[in-house]
């Protein structure tokens, strides 16, 4: 079946599923999860523990995982994550995707969630391929004032080159960032997730390709644990931006 999607809003379960009834619920279910994700237990297992013990659906224990992290990992990610006041003049190598579709949901109305480390994750899903929705241009139009407004010398996205339709978003991205002056790349990459962490580690000691420090954008775990310096690009766009975001955590 065709994705007829137009919009990157919530599912039709969301506002019951993740409503203030829940809160509690879904509170707790999250702490015993980063209890558990402390003390070395598998991922999978401990999460199938906590889901059945608060009796959760398949959707909230998606947002219960990509909510939890250990103490330990939370304490490493915020060591190194970067303010706005150290960006001026950096280049920021953005995850495209991860960045660009939590925007998208916040604009749409859809759920996000405000995770254990501080970043915001959304909870849409592109199973292999991305499909522009009536969000995609007005969050680009944010993503590109924040990153003006926070001194970026030049901004790279990396999507993901096995993803359907990316060639189309790099487009996009690239015929907006000409209209309006932005300094952006956009580059597909099999492997965005490899390039990030290898940025992000080597601008502690090497400069970008023009001189600039390199900071990375994501919200990715994957990332965050293994990168260098990096900002939370999606979440401070939403929190200057799109004060009517529906933030669950």
């Amino acid at each position: 079946m065709p994705d007829e999607r137009k919009h990157r809003g919530p599912h039709p379960e969301d506002l019951r599923l993740f409503g203030p009834d829940f809160w509690p619920v879904l509170r707790s279910a999250t702490d015993d999860l980063c209890w558990l994700l402390g003390r070395a237990y598998a991922h999978d297992s401990a999460l199938k523990l906590v889901g059945d013990r608060y009796g959760l659906v398949a959707r909230q224990r998606i947002a219960v995982s990509r909510c939890a992290c250990s103490d330990a990992d939370a304490r490493t990610r915020a060591s190194r994550q970067v303010g706005p006041e150290r960006l001026v003049g950096s280049a920021m190598w953005i995850d495209g995707y991860n960045v660009l579709t939590t925007i998208e949901a916040a604009l749409a109305g859809g759920i996000l969630l405000a995770a254990r480390d501080g970043t915001s994750r959304d909870m849409a899903s592109m199973h292999g391929s991305y499909r522009k929705v009536a969000e995609t241009l007005p969050a680009l139009e944010l993503l590109g004032s924040m990153l003006a407004s926070l001194g970026i010398a030049e901004a790279v996205w990396y999507l993901d080159r096995p993803v359907s339709n990316s060639g189309r978003l790099k487009r996009i991205i690239e015929d907006l960032a000409e209209l309006r002056h932005w300094p952006w790349r956009v580059e597909l990459s099999p492997n965005p997730d490899h390039v990030l962490v290898s940025a992000g580690r080597a601008s502690q000691s090497t400069p970008g390709e023009t001189g600039q420090s390199i900071v990375v954008a994501s919200a990715d775990s994957v990332v965050l644990d293994r990168c260098g310096p990096w900002f939370n690009l999606a979440r401070e766009t939403v929190v200057r931006h799109i004060p009517v975001a529906r933030i669950v955590g």
